[in-house]
């Protein structure tokens, strides 16, 4: 309009833009990968078991795997206050990385605690359920000395996915060497970012790492036991320095020791392991 003879200010233009819904916009993630028919059944499932582990003060877990993060001086997206930026690489090659870290988060929902294990090798279905096991017998168990049996929230993928046996039978030994049946609920397929611990918990751990270079394993142990809200969440970290190997298959005599007792409702998402 300027150009034909009529100035406009900027701002007037803006105003223009926001009358008629026009604005600076990002790609937002809202199509969902596929569809669960039995989601909703599912979902009320575990509202239905969160209230009865709730009522007989038994806990209930969240668990998951963040996504990987490497150490060294790889950029890292966000923000901090200082004098001058952080450096790091020109190129974000894994290969430059100093090493890989495998968060697996253990949340508490009545408590409103997190807490992570970070490994350093791989996202394996042992790695899930030692990491489950170091978590209760340190901090668990403190918590819920009375506790009848523990109830985890889990998505159907990774290495706590509903469709691995080897999830089950590591799941099963921790349920045999901690005395307690474990009951496993998992969220329906294409749901995971529904689950406790990425709203309530991983988010505020990626808050408290943001901008921040991981260029040791002790910085980052301290930047994820920053993480707090003011409703009260609190972290705590652990290193598990035990190396994974990939491509496990589970035996004969692995699936024979599998003794679990599948519920009635939706029984491919629930179970509960046997002592």
């Amino acid at each position: 309009m300027t150009v034909a003879g009529t100035p406009v200010h900027r701002n007037t233009v803006k105003t223009w833009y926001r009358e008629i819904g026009l604005g600076l916009r990002q790609i937002r993630k809202g199509i969902a990968g596929g569809h669960s028919p039995d989601r909703g059944q599912q979902f009320d499932r575990i509202g239905e078991l969160t209230n009865l582990y709730d009522r007989q003060g038994n806990p209930v877990f969240s668990v998951d795997t963040k996504a990987k993060e490497f150490l060294g001086h790889l950029y890292r997206k966000g923000r901090i206050y200082g004098t001058a930026a952080l450096q790091a690489f020109d190129h974000d090659f894994p290969s430059w990385a100093d090493g890989k870290l495998i968060p697996h988060g253990i949340y508490d929902i009545r408590r409103n605690v997190g807490h992570i294990n970070l490994g350093l090798s791989h996202d394996t279905s042992e790695f899930a359920a030692d990491s489950l096991r170091w978590y209760w017998s340190r901090i668990g168990r403190q918590c819920y000395p009375e506790a009848t049996s523990i109830l985890l929230l889990c998505d159907c993928g990774g290495s706590n996915a509903a469709n691995r046996h080897l999830f089950k039978y590591y799941l099963q030994r921790l349920s045999q060497s901690t005395g307690l049946p474990i009951r496993v609920a998992h969220l329906p397929s294409y749901c995971s970012k529904y689950t406790p611990i990425e709203r309530r918990f991983f988010a505020h751990v990626g808050r408290a790492c943001s901008g921040r270079l991981f260029d040791s394993l002790a910085t980052v142990v301290d930047l994820m036991r920053q993480t707090s809200t003011r409703t009260g969440l609190r972290a705590t970290v652990n290193v598990i320095r035990r190396a994974y190997e990939t491509g496990q298959k589970i035996t004969d005599e692995m699936k024979s020791r599998l003794n679990l007792i599948y519920d009635e409702v939706l029984p491919k998402w629930n179970y509960t392991t046997s002592l």
